[in-house]
């Protein structure tokens, strides 16, 4: 699929920024009806949201999904449920294990749609140290400053 296929719905900017991002993993989302309408007219909040492991399932807490406007009462959805990830067996035993044995945190940095269906960008990330951060930050200016230097170098100023 190309670029163009995937729309995107929801991001967590301020993951990246306090974490340190290990690997990236997509996965499927189970969802109800109203929520996928929700999600295509974008509402949907990633901040302080997480997914952990439990009984051989990934599930993704603390994402809230509003609830459609147009659904009433028996249609409608609990913004702030608990949602299944669906990932193949082999993979969520390969995310345990290194959960478990790196200290690591299952955190969504994206919610897209690929095709039709929805799908959520899975990082195991490592939380950082508020001096992790200034650094972090410190080396992406001192980034963009040699980027602007060469680009203002081939220009001739």
């Amino acid at each position: 699929m190309s670029a163009r296929d995937e729309q995107v719905v929801a991001s967590n900017r301020k993951a990246r920024h306090d974490y340190e991002i290990i690997e990236t993993i997509e996965c499927g989302i189970a969802l109800q009806g109203s929520e996928v309408k929700s999600l295509r007219a974008a509402k949907m909040q990633l901040k302080d949201s997480y997914a952990y492991i439990r009984n051989g399932e990934v599930w993704l807490h603390g994402a809230h999904i509003a609830p459609y406007t147009f659904s009433h009462g028996i249609d409608g959805h609990d913004p702030e449920r608990e949602r299944k990830l669906l990932l193949h067996r082999g993979e969520i035993e390969d995310l345990r294990q290194q959960v478990e044995r790196e200290q690591l945190t299952l955190v969504p940095l994206s919610v897209y749609f690929k095709g039709s269906r929805a799908k959520v960008e899975l990082a195991l990330a490592r939380g950082r140290k508020r001096h992790d951060k200034r650094h972090a930050l410190a080396e992406r200016d001192a980034n963009r400053e040699i980027a602007r230097a060469m680009a203002d170098d081939r220009r001739g100023r």
